[in-house]
């Protein structure tokens, strides 16, 4: 991970992992404007078709053509769904088979560097099963936040459609997102229920999916069920994990784990 890349947690909602995914952003060679020079000084009169750039704003049009191409692939897929597919299927190896590690720690990098990973967009394209979320999800999303009806609004569009009172009582930690964190503190309890609903866009029909869990250091993971059956394609199954604090044994601020559900074929971390 490149020092200058965004980091994560998410200060104003922690509950969703931020950031989402990494992609190559270190010296990508790519077309470049005529209309500046290629150090971008205004006393180069210097004129390329092409530049060495890094950034995140390289990094961005790779996850953009990945999605587009995604979309082609899978023009029955969703935005959430595609993120979910390049989220699900990331990897968080190097080439000598170590955690990729973060340049500005000089160790291994964290979910709040890499995210869900390093984007595999092969992988992407054939998965087995997807988070997905609609316009209502997000309602529900932003309503958990503590907005109100009429500034959800502004994002809807449609004042008359909102009313966040439809979901009292939602978490902002059950958004059908492709990936978990739990925040506890010292005065909130020790347990803490989070739900998702995934479908089956595998190429079986009928497919078990098993979960394999890897709990954070000083919490207990539960996941129910532990196995998911599906007897048709775009079927949708749902589970909740459960996570408890064991008392006193969290040292650190942060700590990560993973969850995996497999098929046999495919994996989706």
């Amino acid at each position: 991970m490149a020092s200058f890349s965004s980091r994560g947690p998410n200060f104003l909602a922690p509950e969703i992992l931020k950031p989402d995914i990494t992609a190559p952003g270190v010296e990508i060679l790519a077309a470049w404007t005529g209309a500046s020079s290629p150090s971008g000084l205004e006393w180069d009169t210097r004129r390329v078709q092409y530049n060495i750039v890094s950034g995140t704003s390289m990094s961005c049009p790779h996850v953009s053509g990945i999605a587009a191409l995604l979309r082609q692939a899978r023009p029955e897929w969703s935005p959430a769904a595609i993120k979910s597919a390049l989220m699900t299927t990331a990897y968080n190896l190097d080439s000598a088979g170590g955690v990729i590690g973060d340049m500005s720690t000089g160790k291994a990098s964290t979910p709040f560097g890499r995210g869900a990973g390093h984007v595999d967009p092969n992988r992407a394209v054939d998965l087995g099963l997807v988070y997905d979320a609609g316009a209502e999800d997000y309602i529900t999303f932003l309503c958990s936040l503590g907005y109100s009806d009429d500034q959800v609004a502004i994002f809807t569009r449609d004042g008359a459609a909102t009313n966040c009172s439809a979901h009292a009582g939602s978490s902002v930690g059950d958004h059908n997102y492709p990936a978990f964190a739990a925040v506890f503190s010292s005065k909130n309890n020790k347990v803490i229920t989070q739900r998702r609903v995934v479908r089956n866009v595998g190429g079986n029909a009928e497919a078990t999916y098993n979960a394999t869990v890897t709990s954070p250091a000083g919490v207990r993971v539960a996941v129910k069920p532990r196995k998911l059956r599906f007897s048709v394609a775009q079927e949708t199954q749902e589970y909740e994990i459960t996570f408890t604090r064991a008392a006193g044994s969290v040292k650190e601020a942060y700590t990560f784990g993973s969850i995996v559900w497999s098929d046999g074929e495919h994996t989706v971390n």
